[in-house]
């Protein structure tokens, strides 16, 4: 009898989406307009409505796509971030393969996209070095190529539900799985129930929901798909998480760390990663898995710089309420560690948990750094020196027993700490291209000195914008 459980996924070069193998124009009765969606270096997500003849229309061009300035990337409501200006388009080309429903708008269908130059550069591809999607499929062909590895990725979606977003008003006080959580006829329990059978609608296999643990807070949490694709899926969960909110007059929320004294939301990340010659079906880690994690755990003060993007990340990451520590190091089963190994002795379904992610983070961004750093540990076959850390946190240790273990760094403790371990990480910032690191920082410190301009307000910012 096999000893091994859970359910099996096997990465793919691509999963359409239950519409992009449909003729865009048998979809003429039922889609009236097209939200062509992007997601920004803020993680806002942005889109703009075109009909749907004038959409035929755009595809039918020579270079289908849409003119979006290049500031678009660069904004923080009204502020411009340095590096960016009035000047220069992109041209937006869009990525049928994406198309899904939006079922919480009539006649309403999704497409995500490609930021392009409009003008080749000599020696250089029309792909804009600044786009997060663009990068996310880069990382992942190089690690496809170089690395001889592919991956898949599921997510794991916190958020609380909120009655009043002035005051701060969840919904209910219940906790973690608890029936009272989402009684029979409560409008929770509708959100809920609407938002599993929108995400079903739109083509994103929900593996489950329930109650968290913070008051008003639920998870829900969908399946591993490829890297690019599964980042597009995310983003699609939360706009149907929040647009189905929005319909029964509550107000859905990613922010970190709403409760001082009780659990924070994230978005942890889930990440198996399969040699491209086949499985290898080994009863624990294999070699390019401690390599793939070695990789990750070596560059993960700076990743953080991409998943916990601002100050407010860092009340959820602290030592001894499950959310992953402060300590550099990992841990079968053991939610006390950043990394965690899930369903160790199965091959078929092991992965990786990087727990210091949330719902602030560019999800197509924070993909391409944290694959980036694995890749690079299996192309340079990394040992991983750091031991199992499975029963305790690293933080109940002595500092010697750490040292036993190979824990010997801590993860960043802030924000200010993650940017400037990112700035001196060579290897990630060639991996994701210095001019994208570059940008992207300058458009993270304008949003960081935006929410925390008025102390008294800046809580209420992250949970109206995110």
């Amino acid at each position: 009898m096999s000893s091994d459980y859970g359910v099996e996924y096997t990465p793919a070069i691509s999963t359409p989406t239950h519409l992009s193998n449909v003729s865009f124009a048998s979809l003429r009765s039922t889609v009236q307009y097209i939200r062509l969606t992007w997601v920004d270096f803020i993680n806002n997500t942005r889109y703009k409505v075109i009909p749907y003849a004038y959409f035929a229309k755009v595809l039918s061009a020579q270079r289908p796509g849409i003119h979006v300035p290049k500031v678009a990337l660069g904004m923080v409501e009204v502020t411009v971030a340095e590096g960016f200006s009035a000047s220069g388009e992109y041209l937006y080309v869009p990525d049928m393969s994406t198309l899904r429903m939006c079922p919480y708008e009539t006649g309403t269908a999704s497409v995500m996209g490609w930021f392009e130059e409009k003008e080749p550069t000599p020696g250089k591809t029309l792909s804009a070095p600044l786009c997060p999607r663009s990068t996310l499929r880069r990382v992942v062909e190089e690690a496809r190529v170089k690395a001889k590895v592919n991956f898949l990725v599921g997510f794991e979606t916190e958020f609380i539900l909120l009655s009043s977003t002035n005051p701060i008003v969840p919904v209910n006080q219940h906790g973690w799985n608890n029936s009272t959580a989402l009684p029979s006829g409560s409008v929770e329990a509708k959100v809920m129930r609407h938002i599993a059978d929108a995400l079903k609608e739109g083509g994103v296999e929900l593996q489950m929901y329930h109650a968290e643990v913070a008051p008003g807070q639920y998870e829900v949490v969908t399946a591993p798909l490829p890297p690019v694709e599964a980042a597009d899926a995310l983003v699609f969960t939360r706009e149907v998480i929040v647009n189905v909110a929005a319909t029964y007059g509550l107000r859905a929320t990613l922010a970190p760390r709403l409760f001082m004294d009780n659990c924070g939301s994230s978005s942890h990340t889930h990440i198996s990663v399969h040699p491209t010659t086949g499985p290898a079906d080994t009863p624990y880690l294999a070699p390019y898995e401690t390599s793939f994690l070695s990789g990750l755990l070596e560059h993960l003060p700076a990743i953080q710089a991409f998943t916990t993007p601002l100050s407010a990340s860092y009340a959820r990451m602290l030592d001894g309420i499950w959310s992953g520590g402060t300590y550099v190091c990992w841990g079968t089963y053991n939610k006390e560690a950043p990394v965690r190994v899930c369903n160790a002795g199965s091959p078929i379904a092991r992965n990786f948990e990087v727990k210091c992610v949330d719902g602030l983070a560019n999800p197509h961004l924070a993909l391409a750094a944290m694959l980036a750093a694995g890749a690079n540990g299996v192309e340079q076959s990394s040992p991983l020196t750091i031991k199992d850390l499975s029963d305790v946190g690293a933080a109940q240790l002595s500092p010697e027993a750490r040292l036993a273990h190979g824990i010997t760094t801590r993860m960043s403790l802030t924000w200010q700490e993650a940017r400037q371990k990112l700035v001196e990480d060579r290897v990630l910032c060639s991996a994701l291209d210095p001019e994208l690191v570059e940008a992207y920082l300058s458009t993270n410190l304008t949003l960081e000195k935006w929410v925390e301009s008025d102390k008294e307000m800046s809580q209420r910012k992250l949970v109206e914008h995110y």
